[in-house]
Parts: C-alpha cells; structure tokens; sequence
C-alpha cells in the first residue's frame, strides 16, 4: 500500500516527483469526457517509467490470441481499446540540450488534478547542464462541453538564464500498446498534413487476417499559438514528419524571467461519429471555433459542465478527508468515462486510464456500474447500457452454438467490445458463466428502479429468453441426488477453477428462470405473441422444463455449520483466515497457481455476492452465519471485492468491518492497494464504492419501485449526503446519527419508506426524523 497522495477533500496531489511511482500517478491523475481519454503522462520527453496512453472510445483492434495450446472454441482474438494519437506532447529543446524531465534535475514539483474542474495541472522547476533553472507550468483538459476536445496551457520561464528555446508541437502515432500480444503497432498512416500553426495526422487500424471486424480510422488535428507576457507573438515554425508522427517547431529567445506561453488546442475524430471525407473539415471547424474562443473560455466551459455534474452526483463526508476524497476521485472517474449519450459504447474495467483488460465490456457494467447510473443520471444512460447487451444479442446465440448449445440459447461474452467473446483462458471463457445472469439481473434492477415496462416488451424479453434457455440447457439431471446440477463452472471466486455446483451460479440461474416466466406473464397478449413468435418459444415444453428445474434445483449446503457451500467440496480444504497468511500479499502474485486452487482462500465475493443481490431472501440470521465463515478466508484481491463485503457488514451493524471495506475500495487506486495501480484504474469497482456508501451506510434500496432508507453511519463521521433520481424525482438525502433530513428536490410527488415507516414526500417538501 502506497500513501505518497495528499489527502485532499477535492484535489488530488502529489507534493514533490515519486520517479518510481510515476505509472501509479499516471493512473490516478487519468482524464476524460466519455469520448476519449488521456493518461496524466508529461507533455515533455520523459525516458523513465512511463505507459503513453491517449485512447478513443469505441476503437479498437482484434489482437491476435497468445495461447499455449488452442481449445475448441477459443476466440480467435482478443479486442483491445488501443492507444491511439499522443496529442499532448510539448518538447523542448534549450540552446541545443533536449530537455528529458527524467534525467533533469527536480528542484521543485506539484501536480494535481482539481476533481472539482476536471483540470490537471503541473507546476515545476528543473535544472539543465550550465546550472539554468527553467520553471514549467502546464494546465490541460479533455473538454466536458465538447467532447472531441483537449486543451493544453504550458508556460515555461527561464528562471536565471537566457537563450534559445525550440517548442516542438507533435501528433505522434507510432505509439504501440504495452500489453500487445505480439508486440506489434495496430495503425497504418492514411495521411498527415501541417502549416505553419498546426498539423493534422490521420491514421486507421490495420486489416486483421484473422477477425472479420471493420477497420477504424481516427484523425487528429492540433493548433497553437505562442504568448509571451500576455501578448500574442506571431512566429514561424518548420515541419518534422515522418511514418505516422508529424510535427511543428517554433524557434524563440527565451529572455530571463520572461514567461512564455504556448496553447495547444487538439481535436480527436473517429470514424464511429464521422465520414473520413468530412474529417479535415470538421476538425478545422472545431479548432477555428476553439482558437476563436480562447483558452479561458474554453476551460470555464468545461468547469461548467463539471459543476453542473456535481450538482446531481456529489456526496459530502463531514469529517472523514480520505474517505471524502475517495469517494470523490471514484464518482469523477466514474462520470468522465462514460456519459450515456452512445449506445454503442460500454464500460471498460480501466476505462480511458489504461490497458489491463484490454478496454472491453465485462460482468462488471451489469452488477456494479447500472446501480450508480441509475441513480446519478437520467434513466436513459443506464437503458443504453441494457440496449447494448440486447444489441448483441445474436451473437451471444453465436457464443453458445459454437460451445454446442441450440434452440436460441444465449452465452453473453465474458470480454467483448463487439457481442463476440474474445477471452482466452478457458476457466473464464467456458466456465464462468455467471455473467449472464447478471445481464438478467441489470434488466430487473433497471425495470425496478425506473419502472420502464416497456423496456421488457422491446428488448428485455428476448434477452431474458435466450439467457434463460442457456441456463435450462447448462444443468443436467444427477440421478444420485434427484437434482439437478450444474458441472464445471467458475464463480465470481476465480481461485476456484472448474468446480461442481457453485451456489452463486446456481441460485442465480433459477432466480432467472423464475424471473423471466414472471415477466412473460406481464406482458400484453399481443406483446407476448409477437415475442413467442420472435423467439420460436414452446411455451408449455419450456414452461414446464423451466419449472421442473426451478423445484429441483440443487444447491450445497452444510447443516452443521448453517452455511451455503461455496460449491462441493469446499470443506475438505483446510480451512484457515486470511489473516493467518503469514507470506508477502497479493497471494495472486506471490504463489503458484497450483497453490491458490488448493487453498480456501477467496478472490471476491462469491456465496456472498448471492447476498447481496437477493438479500431478501435470506433471513438476517443466515447472511451472519455465511458472512462470518467466508469473510475472514476473502483475500479481496478483486477490485469488486470490498464493495459487497462492506454493503453486508452495513447490513449486520458491523461497524469496524464496514468501514475498513468502505475505505479499501473508496482508496483502492488512491493507496494502490493490489500493487496494480500503474496498469490503470479500477473503474468498474469504483461504481462499487458508490454503492458501499449510498446502499451500505445511507441504508438506500428500490423496493418494488419504492425508495428505502435504513442507514448505518460509522464512528468517523459526523455525516453524509447525496442525492439520488428515483422514477423522475431527485432525492437529496442528508444523514447523521440521530437524524434523517430528505428533500425532494422536483415536481414529483414519491413514497420513502424510512426505517420501517411510509412516508410521501411532496413536491418540493422535506421530510426530517
């Protein structure tokens, strides 16, 4: 654990350079607008330990599969969000010498990113060859209010010399992927033009020999302007080109104690949102505008969208500043990587911060990430999420025919960008089936919460059918227990590989069945029949053998300890804490493989993460008694780990335990606690701290379309707040420990149900007790 990050209620701030924890704080100072993001990397050349990332959302490349030997059905490829154009970069070059910010010396250093604004800034002083003291200071953005949009201010000074300064403005495209298969570069250039103020390069994915995905071509254009004290200068600059980077240099006196000013304006398109004919034009329209308007409007513009943002999804902690910060750094990162406003997007698990896992779509998006869009955005933000999986809803039918399942069964992928799955470790792609049932679960969350009826009758039937019939066709009948059974699967505990009868999995898997014969009884006759006919559904076979399989389900259990049995077997392991692990953590990386399978040791929630998302159906008494046997064995070495654990302890008044969860997963980037930071951020877990504060400790649940408030404040702090939209109204809801203040901030009227007592809350009344 890392704990160089000054804590800060709105900032985050690292006071002096941590060379060594550079990648880490790459992560953390990541920013973006939905549409494309950048890593907090240094405009300048920087030769230490770096990862360039500049990513755009929708792009992406089938890498080639990297196995040791293939499986029938594996993917062909693995999709990878690539690192696109490196618009940022600024060198310089002083009286010859090239500056590198890793060789220089530091005298001074601050960087923060302003979470408040979505600003990250940079203020230093370095010492070059001859004693010369040059300050930098650099300010930039990824544009909330224009969203193919980024600002660059960097003003250098020459603190105790004067001489001559070359500024190199760059597009640079040779960038390659760290986490490239085979170590190639995915873009070929198209062209790249430049004048004497700016540059454009535009480049497209190469033609895969091995996927039949469509080639994406990106164009990226800058401009920029030089100020020295205020005034503008007009100057000449030369081109630099060469294979996929083009450049302009300006050659300038660089006079003692004379700032000097440069801005960059860059623009990113891709050919998801534009015709390649159009590309020159509408990036020159978006620069011309953007000059027009100038950097300070440009940047009050985006604070503006930021405060707008914050005013519906800011949450206060009175007297706790980690907590505080955590909680913010994790809804910031959480708004800036997806906006909504594209169906044809989703959520990555690192979303724009890096390169771990590729970028693609996981289980996570439907368990974790649906939750806090429902509640911090419009409903139709978390509906687009739901429109996607439906949209890929013939290609999980493909994913299940290859794997020998028929009749429209549907496999939903474990990764994805495109609906195809292109995982390819076979304990995930073949065995940890779970996911799909959280897609059907995210779709009753979402009707729920909103209560969009319609939503079913369009997409959610066919999605729940499909989904449905892989689950009756994925058990089988065990003659010796007169249940049915579920063989060879992987649950949200991936410690445990091709285990037999996962209680999660096969909870889940009737919760399904149940829930989409409760659905298909909803529906209007004509819906129904039109659905029925979609699907070719044989209403009273399936009927029937869904309901045979919903009775006679089996599910592990011990009735000596009064425990579900994470899956058979389980006891035979020797069963010891976490806490008694005496060796260097994280056990993933510090033990053999063979020796994790073979230990009790828990990765993530797993009989508990059935707990949670069916708390209703298990008495206070039994969540106790399997809480207190697997929490103490879960090493929470899953970003998705803590969040449940900490939503549970809430539940059972365990105050201390909740809190610890609360504050590992709220600062689980911030203190790198899984030594994995410098890979990206966790984004899809921090949808998950969201939900350990407003779902744990403010009590918060949707209960058959009514609002629940039943909270839980630790010791350290003296309050909360937060607001949450709930079918059309927006609740402001502000928490202490003797008291709960609700305001209904809109029009509608809405039914709050607090600790045990109904209540109405008017249109713009509050409710205090």
């Amino acid at each position: 654990m890392k704990n160089y990050i000054t804590h800060h209620d709105w900032k985050i701030i690292e006071e002096g350079f941590h060379p060594f924890e550079n990648e880490v704080t790459e992560s953390l100072l990541s920013i973006g607008n939905g549409r494309m993001g950048q890593r907090g990397n240094f405009e300048e050349k920087f030769s230490g330990h770096t990862l360039q990332g500049s990513y755009i959302a929708g792009v992406w490349f089938p890498d080639k599969t990297r196995v040791g030997w293939w499986k029938n059905g594996y993917p062909d490829y693995f999709a990878k969000v690539i690192n696109a154009t490196n618009w940022i970069g600024i060198y310089l070059t002083i009286d010859g010498e090239e500056i590198d910010l890793n060789t220089a010396k530091i005298i001074s250093f601050y960087r923060e990113l302003d979470m408040q604004t979505g600003l990250l800034s940079r203020n230093s002083t370095i010492e070059i060859s001859g004693g010369k003291h040059l300050k930098i200071s650099s300010e930039r953005f990824c544009s909330l209010a224009q969203d193919e949009l980024g600002v660059i201010k960097y003003d250098v000074t020459a603190l105790n010399f004067s001489g001559n300064l070359k500024v190199e403005f760059l597009l640079d495209g040779t960038i390659k992927n760290k986490d490239a298969n085979h170590g190639e570069l995915f873009w070929e250039e198209l062209n790249q033009s430049s004048h004497t103020y700016g540059a454009e390069l535009t480049l497209q994915t190469k033609k895969s020999p091995w996927a039949t995905v469509p080639q994406f071509q990106i164009c990226t254009a800058m401009a920029f302007d030089v100020y020295q004290d205020s005034e503008k200068l007009d100057f000449e600059s030369s081109e630099n080109s060469k294979e996929k980077y083009v450049s302009r240099t300006v050659s300038l006196e660089i006079k003692e104690n004379k700032e000097l000013s440069f801005y960059k304006y860059a623009v990113n398109l891709s050919s998801e949102n534009h015709g390649i004919s159009s590309f020159t034009l509408v990036a020159q329209n978006i620069l011309s505008i953007s000059k027009s308007m100038g950097y300070e409007a440009l940047k009050a513009a985006h604070a503006a969208a930021w405060e707008k943002s914050w005013s519906r999804n800011d949450i206060k902690i009175e007297g706790d500043t980690a907590a505080q910060q955590g909680i913010r750094f994790n809804i910031f990162h959480l708004i800036q990587t997806y906006t909504g406003a594209d169906a044809r997007l989703n959520i990555g698990p690192k979303g724009f911060t890096g390169e771990k896992y590729g970028g693609v779509t996981y289980w996570d998006t439907e368990a974790y990430c649906i939750p806090f869009y429902l509640a911090a955005a419009d409903a139709s933000v978390a509906r687009n999420l739901l429109v996607y999986r439906h949209n890929h809803l013939q290609k999980a039918i493909e994913n299940a025919t290859k794997l020998g399942f028929k009749n429209g069964a549907a496999l939903y992928p474990m990764v994805t960008m495109n609906g195809e799955e292109c995982h390819n470790e076979w304990e995930i792609t073949f065995e940890e089936i779970h996911r799909n049932g959280a897609i059907a679960y995210a779709i009753y969350d979402y009707v729920n919460y909103t209560g969009d009826k319609a939503y079913i009758a369009d997409f959610g039937a066919e999605v729940l059918i499909g989904i449905s019939r892989f689950w009756a066709q994925r058990v089988n009948w065990s003659k010796e227990k007169e249940k049915y059974v579920m063989l060879g699967v992987t649950g949200p505990n991936e410690y445990e590989n091709n285990v037999n009868n996962n209680f999660y999995t096969n909870y889940l898997a009737v919760w399904v069945l149940k829930y989409t014969l409760e659905v298909l009884k909803t529906l209007n006759e004509n819906a129904r029949l039109e659905i029925f006919n979609k699907t070719n559904f044989e209403k009273e076979a399936e009927t029937k053998l869904w309901q045979d399989i919903i009775k006679k389900m089996y599910f592990p259990y011990d009735e000596k300890l009064g425990v579900y049995l994470q899956q058979d077997g389980f006891l035979d392991k020797e069963l010891i804490s976490a806490a008694d692990i005496t060796e260097h953590r994280p056990i993933n990386q510090k033990w053999s493989w063979d020796r994790i399978l073979r230990s009790c040791f828990i990765k993530q929630a797993d009989v508990l993460q059935g707990f949670y998302f069916f708390e209703d159906d298990f008495s206070e008494e039994e969540l106790q008694k399997n809480f207190d046997f697997y929490e103490p064995m879960t090493v929470h070495e899953s970003s998705l780990s803590p969040c449940v654990h900490s939503i549970l302890a809430c539940k059972l008044g365990k105050t201390e335990k909740a809190y610890e969860m609360y504050v590992r997963t709220a600062r689980l980037d911030l203190d790198d606690y899984n030594n994995d930071t410098e890979d990206g951020l966790h984004i899809t877990s921090m949808a998950g701290t969201w939900m350990s504060l407003v779902k744990g400790f403010g009590g918060f649940r949707v209960k058959d379309g009514v609002v629940h408030i039943d909270p839980f404040l630790p010791e350290q702090w003296k309050s909360i707040s937060f607001r949450v939209g709930v079918r059309g109204a927006l609740l402001e809801v502000n928490l202490k420990k003797e008291q709960i203040h609700i305001k209904n901030l809109t029009e509608v009227p809405i039914k709050v149900v607090v600790k045990g007592i109904e209540n109405i809350i008017s249109a713009h009344a509050e409710f205090l007790v």
